[in-house]
């Protein structure tokens, strides 16, 4: 049994095959083929942390997918009125298939995995958001297929993250160091990214710049999030005098690669992290994006369950 708890869980080849999987039954789903690999298995979702993206394409996934799905957040059950998450997991894994979880701190659904008797997926913690950069790969991969394997689409690449140093930016490391690109990083002062959270080997798969400009000199792919995650909104107005000088517009893409992609993980906050005309513009692909998180998803469901399929 494998959970799916940071991107790092993975190894490369997996990739490779997910990429490749998540691939044809986008195929399938655009030509209305049927896919239902997961018929008779159900999927609990828990969110302890509000969701649009993560909770649509997980449960018009899995009902694809031929499956079932229940939906339960910290309010309407006992794991928001102080159960042990051990005890929630031994419970609810003895009844479901799949484990999705949505919640704060790295440290829960570690926790809930090491308890639980079916695969865990991290639909989003303080730390880490795998799914996500899953998705964003899978959709740089589609806009530059001419290469026909997805490592080989990636291998020497350079991503630019502009913004906070937060879950999205450690699941970018952890890729790039995996896959073979690179990421170059600006963040506010004291807003900088932890290598130790990441758990890299070497500092050599990202470069730190103070000017975001310059980190998105060459890039072939600029990537941002909102300045205020969840969780830390008490800090909103410090983090938007902090990132004032953060929003990826017209400027900074013009210091990108002619045929860079922009990508944002979603919702965004036009004027704030990112310009209108950026988001926008030709160069977005962020509802590509948004939509491959089913995909990928689908493809990463059918892996943990059923094991690699023959194509």
């Amino acid at each position: 049994m494998k959970h799916y708890l940071q991107f790092t869980d993975f190894t490369a080849q997996e990739y490779e095959y997910l990429f490749q999987r998540a691939a044809l039954i986008k195929a399938k789903f655009k030509t209305y083929q049927k896919h239902q690999p997961l018929v008779d298995r159900t999927l609990a979702m828990i969110f302890e942390k509000a969701s649009t993206r993560t909770r649509v394409s997980f449960e018009a996934g899995m009902y694809q997918l031929g499956g079932t799905v229940l939906n339960l957040t910290s309010g309407e059950s006992q794991i928001g009125r102080s159960e042990p998450i051990a005890d929630t997991a031994r419970v609810i894994s003895r009844m479901v298939d799949l484990v999705m979880i949505r919640t704060f701190g790295q440290e829960r659904i570690e926790q809930f995995a090491q308890h639980s008797r079916v695969p865990v997926i991290n639909g989003l913690t303080n730390e880490f958001h795998p799914c996500q950069i899953l998705a964003d790969l899978f959709t740089f991969f589609e806009h530059r297929s001419e290469q026909h394997s997805p490592l080989a689409c990636f291998k020497g690449k350079i991503v630019a993250w502009v913004g906070d140093g937060n879950n999205m930016a450690n699941s970018w490391l952890q890729a790039a160091e995996l896959l073979g690109f690179k990421v170059h990083v600006s963040t506010p002062s004291g807003y900088e990214v932890d290598q130790s959270i990441a758990g890299l080997r070497s500092g050599e798969c990202y470069r730190v710049f103070q000017d975001p400009h310059e980190a998105c000199e060459g890039a072939d792919l600029v990537t941002t999030d909102v300045w205020t995650s969840m969780g830390f909104e008490a800090e909103n107005d410090e983090r938007k005098k902090a990132f004032h000088n953060w929003c990826v517009d017209t400027a900074m893409m013009a210091k990108a690669k002619p045929d860079a992609l922009f990508m944002h993980c979603l919702p965004a906050h036009r004027g704030e992290e990112v310009s209108t005309d950026v988001i926008d513009g030709p160069q977005s692909v962020v509802w590509d994006e948004a939509e491959n998180r089913m995909h990928v998803q689908k493809a990463l469901m059918e892996y943990l369950l059923l094991g690699q399929q023959p194509t």
